[in-house]
């Protein structure tokens, strides 16, 4: 099929063509969609929930103030601003303002997105601002001064790539980026790690480490001790999308550490290097288990390290947040996808936990965390509780709540529920219903079910502020399914998907929708899907191998051509969870997926929303544009949406994310309400 694929030129991301194309199914599409009498108080509705100026303003550590990036209706690209602790305790802090990425754009008429920074510890002063250009992966990084507020004249400045930079010191900086012809991966990352000192330009920067062209890619990380002083680098070598090499940086070269490929450093902390396992690791530390190892002694001799063992989920439990304070590892924990808390420190060689007094039967995600103090930020949340930040002290065991965000829906008439489904191997897969209390049993609900079931993400209970509003509150039911892929259960529950078992993920997403029409929730006539990036994909299999269970399918950024993703943008890097299109016994299973290939003139297939952005440089535009090109050239009904900007999110500010949400629950409504 790839050979002779009448639809390659909708891979010319730029081409006059293919945006000529693009233009004109957005002109139908949009032309239906906003016609919509309800969309304008859809709309309208979406941009006060995401656009609240009540919402909370998530901080990060910046030294001793707290930082945050803000967008609203003046700052529609953002402002980078600052505060202090006790300033942001009160319910109307004073802002300083850092960074105006609105003015900045506009200076140099240029389509910035931030995307971060990365400061130089232990004073804070200097750091590496990330622009993107419409919010691109790629990103420019420049030097910019914290206490002038404004960029440093002839300081550090990386022109755009794909890149990632550290500070080693004040005038060296640790740089992974495209250095010219044959120096990044086949996923287009780079491999090739280098010392870049001040004043010096790309071509002086001395090269301390590389990678191979079939990697995914290579990065560095400076290891400090709380006052700043640098104790160590650690390389990461990321052969492939799940397996990595982890080597110390020493006055003799990079020496390799002895942790299993299949781990994820997640902090240093006390002198001691935190994994978490995807794989077991001898017969002591199993799948899924925090451990560390000291420092110290693997920089002496590391192939005679002992690891110690910090936390070791059971069968329905996953790690799924580890970060660092000054003494203490915070760590929440999943137990059934209700997450908890708790703080570790290490005494004698051993570690000890304390929970943390946060809120039982919730979402808790670690914030932010600051290595100057044993302080942290941890956001509780439920599917009909709104946000609450709450600051955590784990060496005192405190923790109190500092900002909230007020409900942007009416609960009080709906309730959560979490049930199982039997999935085509007789595997338990629980999922969330969101419901009225008052639900008709006959099938005639309008229900939504979302899904992504891959690369070890876990779709945990999240506050539904615009679903809520523009769905719940309406009358509709909202559905979460943790399908295998995912990370709900740990490293296992992902890797029961992989490559050809990939299958069971889909079966599993199946036995949820058949679960809820065996229910009587809903029925094929008012069951909608969504889902974007890998659950794209997923949402492109139920459009061609289930098209009578479903009348809505809203397919965000997906992947839809499997067998030519690798060769699309950082396709290649996620060969080891779907497999290689190049290899037969591969390509023969990716084919009988693959919903581009799988299209057939004459089905009576529902009308699939397709979303997706021209500056997406993560999962090419190509994969929607060709697929809803071939259902155009069939006659098959579809609708598209490709944002010019935004990124890999499909969009780029609150606004733009607004009318996504708004366009996408008007096609809902019209589907599943009408």
């Amino acid at each position: 099929m790839t050979e002779t694929d009448p639809f390659l030129w909708l891979e010319e991301i730029d081409s006059p063509e293919a945006l000529a194309w693009v233009r004109a199914q957005n002109a139908r599409s949009l032309a239906l969609l906003e016609s919509d009498p309800r969309y304008p108080a859809l709309l309208a509705e979406a941009r006060t929930v995401i656009t609240a100026p009540d919402r909370i303003p998530y901080p990060h550590f910046l030294g001793d103030r707290l930082a945050n990036f803000w967008q609203d209706e003046e700052h529609v690209r953002g402002l980078w601003r600052c505060t202090t602790l006790d300033a942001y305790r009160t319910a109307d802090p004073q802002w300083e303002s850092l960074l105006d990425i609105d003015a900045l754009a506009a200076a140099e008429q240029r389509n910035w997105v931030f995307q971060g920074a990365v400061s130089l510890p232990p004073d804070y002063r200097r750091c590496l601002v990330a622009l993107s250009d419409g919010g691109k992966d790629a990103k420019e990084l420049r030097e910019f001064d914290l206490a002038a507020a404004r960029f440093v004249a002839n300081g550090f400045c990386l022109s755009e790539a794909k890149q990632s930079a550290v500070w080693l010191d004040a005038d060296i900086l640790l740089v992974a980026r495209d250095w010219g012809p044959g120096t990044l991966t086949a996923s287009g990352y780079p491999f090739i790690l280098k010392k870049l000192s001040r004043g010096a330009p790309l071509d002086a920067a001395e090269q301390i480490f590389a990678g191979t062209a079939s990697d995914v890619s290579v990065g560095a990380s400076v290891l400090r001790d709380p006052d700043g002083a640098m104790r160590g680098v650690l390389i990461n070598r990321q052969v492939n999308f799940f397996e990595s090499e982890r080597y110390l940086l020493t006055s003799h070269g990079p020496v390799r550490l002895p942790v299993p490929p299949r781990s994820s450093f997640r902090a240093f902390v006390a002198g001691q290097l935190v994994f978490s396992l995807e794989e077991d690791w001898g017969p002591d530390f199993p799948t899924g288990a925090l451990v560390s190892l000291d420092l110290a002694a693997s920089l002496a001799d590391p192939q005679t390290v002992i690891p110690a063992l910090i936390l070791a989920p059971g069968p329905r439990e996953s790690v799924e947040d580890a970060a660092a304070t000054r003494s203490r590892l915070l760590v929440t924990v999943y137990r059934n996808v209700q997450g908890a808390a708790a703080s570790y420190h290490v005494d004698k060689g051993g570690w000890h936990a304390t929970p943390l007094p946060l809120p039982k039967n919730a979402s808790v995600h670690i914030a932010a965390t600051t290595d100057r103090e044993d302080r942290a930020f941890v956001d509780v949340a439920g599917f009909l509780d709104p946000n609450t930040l709450w600051l955590v002290e784990p060496e005192a065991g405190g923790a109190e709540p500092v900002k909230s965000s007020p409900p942007r829906f009416d609960a009080s008439g709906t309730v959560v529920e979490q049930f199982e489904a039997a999935s085509s191997d007789g595997t338990l897969v629980p999922y969330f219903v969101i419901r009225p209390k008052a639900l008709r049993t006959d099938g005639s609900v309008p229900t939504l079910l979302y899904g992504y079931g891959g690369f070890q993400v876990s779709l945990t209970p999240s506050y539904l502020g615009a679903a809520g509003k523009l769905w719940l509150e309406k009358g509709g039911v909202y559905v979460i399914a943790n399908i295998r892929g995912g990370g709900e259960f740990g490293p296992a529950w992902h890797r029961a998907a992989l490559k050809s078992d990939r299958r069971l993920a889909f079966d599993d997403f199946i036995a949820v929708a058949e679960d809820l029409i065996r229910r009587g929730i809903t029925s094929p006539r008012r069951l909608g899907i969504m889902g974007g990036s890998n659950g794209g994909l997923l949402m492109g299999v139920m459009l061609t191998q289930q098209p009578d269970l479903f009348r809505a399918i809203v397919i965000q950024v997906p992947l839809l051509d499997m067998l030519r993703y690798h060769k699309l943008l950082a396709g290649a890097s996620w060969i080891a969870e779907y497999g290689d299109p190049d290899l037969p016994d591969e390509a023969a299973f990716l084919r009988s997926i693959s919903p581009y290939h799988n299209l057939k003139p004459g089905m009576a297939y529902p009308e699939p929303f397709f979303v997706t952005s021209t500056k997406d440089d993560r999962v090419h535009p190509g994969h929607a544009r060709k697929m809803a090109a071939r259902m155009q050239a069939m006659r098959l009904p579809f609708l598209y949406y490709e944002n010019v900007d935004g990124g890999h999110s499909a969009a780029a500010n609150l606004e733009e994310r607004a009318r996504r949400t708004a366009l996408e629950f008007t096609y809902l409504t019209r589907k599943l309400m009408d």
